[in-house]
This record gives C-alpha cells, sequence and structure tokens, in this order.
C-alpha cells in the first residue's frame, strides 16, 4: 500500500455508515508506581494517581470505526447500574449511535479494571455475566440489528463470548447481510467459530486460529499457511485473516495465494484492544471498496500504531497516513 491508495481509502470513511454488534464493557484502568512490595503478602504495592475509563469490546471497535470520521451504529447489553451510565456517556461523546443498545436489569455491565504501573499491567478483575439472555431480550436485538442494517455498508461482530452473540443472533445477521450484499466481518470467540459461516473475513490470533482448528501449534511459516486454508475451508469463508503478533498478519482468500504482511510496530506497550482496532480498520476499508489485501494492509498498520499505546487506545486518520508515509519515505 503507498501513500495516495491510504489517503483514498480514508477520505472515505466518513462517508460510511456501520454496524457493530457484540458483547459491550467498560474497560477502567487504575494507573499508579510501585516502590515497594506489600509486608502482607509478596505482591507490590501499587501507589495509584490516576483512573481513567473507556468503552471496551464491542465500544473499542466501534470507538476505533468513529475516530476514523465513520458513522457507528451499535446494538449491544449493558446492565441497569451506574457503570452502565458512564459506558454510554462515554460512547456518546465518541459520536456512536447508541439508540439501538439494550439496557437489561438482571444482568450487570460488564467493568475490565486493569491495574498498571511503570508502564506494566499488573493485575486485571472482571465483573461480568456470560449466561445467555432470556428469549425475550435475544428479540429485542435482533429488532435492533434488523432495523439499522439496511442502512449500513458494512456489519462486524465484536464476539467476546459474553452472551450476545448467539447462536440464531449469528446465523439471522449474516443470512440477512449477504442478501443485502454488506460485507460482514468477524472478531471470533472458538467456540462459535463453527457458526461464522459465509463471511467475508474472520480475525482470529494466532491461539484462536490453533484452538478452532484443532491443532496444538503453528510456528512455521508452512504450519501457519495449512492452519489458515483449513479453517476458511471449515466455514466458507471468502477470507481468514490470522494476526500474528510479532510475525505480522497473513490473509488467506478463495483463488489467491496466501498473503504475508510483516509487523509495522516500532514499539510495543499493550495489546490491549489490538484486534479491535485492526477489524475496524479492515472493515472500513472493505466498505469504502478496497480489495481484502490492501484492507489488511491498512489495518496493519493501524495495529502497528495502537500497540505502541497504553491501554486501550484507537489511531487517527492523521496517525495512519503518517505512518504510511514514513514506511515509503
Amino acid at each position: 500500500m503507498n501513500y495516495s491508495q491510504g489517503k483514498s481509502l480514508l477520505d472515505r470513511f466518513p462517508s460510511l455508515k456501520t454496524l457493530v454488534v457484540g458483547d459491550l464493557m467498560l474497560d477502567h484502568f487504575i494507573w499508579g508506581a510501585v516502590s515497594r512490595i506489600s509486608p502482607e503478602a509478596p505482591v507490590p504495592v501499587v501507589e495509584v494517581n490516576r483512573e481513567t475509563e473507556v468503552p471496551g469490546g464491542a465500544g473499542n471497535v466501534a470507538a476505533n470505526m468513529a475516530a476514523l470520521g465513520a458513522e457507528v451504529e451499535l446494538v449491544g447489553l449493558v446492565g441497569d447500574d451506574p457503570s452502565a451510565d458512564r459506558l454510554l456517556n462515554l460512547l456518546d461523546s465518541a459520536g456512536i449511535q447508541i439508540g439501538s443498545i439494550v439496557r437489561a436489569a438482571d444482568r450487570p455491565t460488564i467493568v475490565k479494571t486493569r491495574i498498571i504501573a511503570h508502564h506494566q499491567q499488573v493485575v486485571r478483575f472482571d465483573r461480568e455475566k456470560k449466561a445467555e439472555p432470556a428469549a425475550a431480550l435475544t428479540e429485542q436485538l435482533w429488532a435492533r440489528m434488523d432495523a439499522v442494517l439496511p442502512d449500513c455498508q458494512a456489519v462486524i461482530l465484536s464476539d467476546y463470548a459474553k452472551g450476545v452473540l448467539t447462536t440464531p443472533i449469528i446465523s439471522r445477521l449474516i443470512a440477512k447481510a449477504r442478501r443485502l450484499r454488506i460485507p460482514v466481518t468477524v472478531d471470533p470467540k472458538v467456540e462459535n467459530f463453527p457458526y461464522y459461516k459465509q463471511v467475508t473475513c474472520v480475525t482470529p490470533n494466532t491461539l484462536e486460529a490453533i484452538q478452532s482448528g484443532g491443532l496444538r501449534n503453528a510456528k512455521s511459516e508452512a504450519e501457519v499457511e495449512a492452519l489458515g486454508w483449513a479453517l476458511r475451508k471449515k466455514i466458507n469463508a471468502a477470507s481468514i485473516l490470522i494476526t500474528r503478533g510479532e510475525h505480522g498478519m497473513s490473509l488467506f482468500e478463495k483463488d489467491r495465494p496466501a498473503f504475508h504482511i510483516p509487523t509495522r510496530a516500532k514499539e510495543v506497550y499493550d495489546v490491549t484492544g489490538a484486534g479491535d482496532t485492526v477489524i475496524s480498520v479492515l472493515t472500513l476499508a472493505l466498505a469504502a471498496g478496497a480489495t481484502l489485501r490492501l484492507a489488511a494492509e491498512l489495518a496493519n498498520y493501524a495495529a502497528g500504531i495502537v500497540v505502541g499505546k497504553l491501554g486501550t487506545a484507537s489511531v487517527s486518520s492523521e496517525e495512519l497516513l503518517k505512518t504510511i508515509r514514513s514506511a515509503h519515505a
């Protein structure tokens, strides 16, 4: 990808409307420093100096797309609690459409709290309920997806296995998007992998790909290629994009050789939310008319930027263009 190709795609993003469906959560960060070990147990004592909150899960996917200028409709579940109020305010402030989010009194808003000291994550603790929602709640979610999908140019399934993306929802959503000829991309969870049939692209990381393929490892290029082709065949997807950390990404699409993209990361501080950035940029590029290869290359540039930031983060068009220009200088 060269600078003019990147700019042409990014210039089209503000004209796009996308639908993000998945598990919503609030990412809570406690920042501090460590100067001693606790006398009570062999653990560090973190002296807290600040706390921040940002949208996580499907909310982070939506935030990444909104940061690039796209209009985003978000469908998911939150609780009827103060955490939901804070999350919805954050999403609304980011310019994300929140009218299709459902509040449920019988389940808490998912909150992931990370304690970070000296640029290192010390511990994370989660508050969540993973059970599938009641049938009436599932139908309410589907009604909201069904209503907004015809106005969208792409749809993302952001699956964290927290209960929103049930098998009926997945199959109905993919079927309707295919009828409307809207690209569907999936950030997968292993247990739902068999249900992502005939989508445009699935973006597992290496571990998710290995688990979905029933393998122990995939270290060599030959093993990665065998894994990618097996997964693509398994669900008859148009493509599989395996994100491979320091090894970059590998794209497998029908009737084309595997396409390996080296990492663009200069420094890696935190991989939190990097997969959300990848699928956000990939999907917007596809909706803007890019080929799968160009879309994957742009997503790879974005991933290289976001892992250099601490905490859940997004990238801007300006950052992307600067990085692309530098790569070709």
